[in-house]
């Protein structure tokens, strides 16, 4: 009888430290749920850093593809407006075009008379502004690239106090006494490390697109100075 309870007083404590930690039973599988929340505490920051990154990731990519659609025949609409002098009707069909480029170039039409120079730099100063409007919240983004890998690494310390708290409590070496530890060590550290290079991922694809947006504002604006040097007919 004593020889029972010395066999199984050891495998009901490591079961209890297992079950602490949210570590299954041997023989049993985890589900990927059950597997984050081995990870634990330290895995809610890092699921609030994950949602706001899909957030303003999507909220972002859904302003800047908006600001990049337009009609591919609207600078040349602009064009033959101004060429045979009917500036009201370009400046209608600019204001009733939402896009960066049409906002441009409804400036540079209320500019028209005076000095190219003027034009040009009131037409710079409109594509800053939408320049920053699409830029706006994107660095959330790269915030979220370099914290969310630093609290993977915090959780890699929690697991190790885990660890060395499990071997101090049991005062036994046995892979149930440290696993708790270890899972939130790799867990935390994996998670943040993925959550970190989504969001790295996400924060340079919405700068390349903002780079088209820019390369088309510029495109029209050059083109739109041209036109202004054309004769009249």
């Amino acid at each position: 009888m004593k020889l029972f309870f010395l066999q199984v007083a050891p495998d009901s404590l490591n079961k209890a430290l297992a079950n602490q930690h949210g570590i299954p039973e041997p023989g049993t599988q985890m589900n990927l749920w059950e597997l984050l929340l081995a990870g634990g505490w330290i895995m809610l920051p890092l699921a609030l850093l994950l949602v706001i990154a899909i957030f303003f990731f999507f909220e972002r990519l859904i302003a800047i593809r908006n600001a990049g659609k337009l009609d591919y025949n609207f600078m040349s609409i602009i064009r033959d407006h101004i060429v045979t002098g009917n500036v009201t009707a370009a400046r209608s069909l600019a204001r009733n075009t939402f896009n960066p480029v049409a906002r441009m170039i409804d400036k540079g039409l209320q500019r028209i008379g005076k000095p190219i120079e003027a034009i040009e730099k009131s037409m710079e100063n409109v594509g800053k502004l939408e320049i920053y409007k699409m830029e706006r919240n994107i660095s959330v983004l790269s915030l979220i690239a370099g914290i969310a890998p630093m609290f993977g690494f915090l959780g890699t310390i929690v697991g190790m106090v885990q660890l060395f708290y499990g071997i101090s409590a049991t005062g036994e070496y046995t892979l149930n006494t440290i696993a708790g530890g270890i899972y939130t060590k790799m867990i935390t550290s994996a998670s943040g490390l993925i959550i970190g290079l989504l969001a790295y991922v996400g924060y340079n694809y919405l700068n390349a697109q903002i780079d088209k947006n820019v390369n088309q504002m510029e495109s029209a604006s050059a083109e739109f100075i041209d036109v202004l040097q054309e004769p009249t007919r």
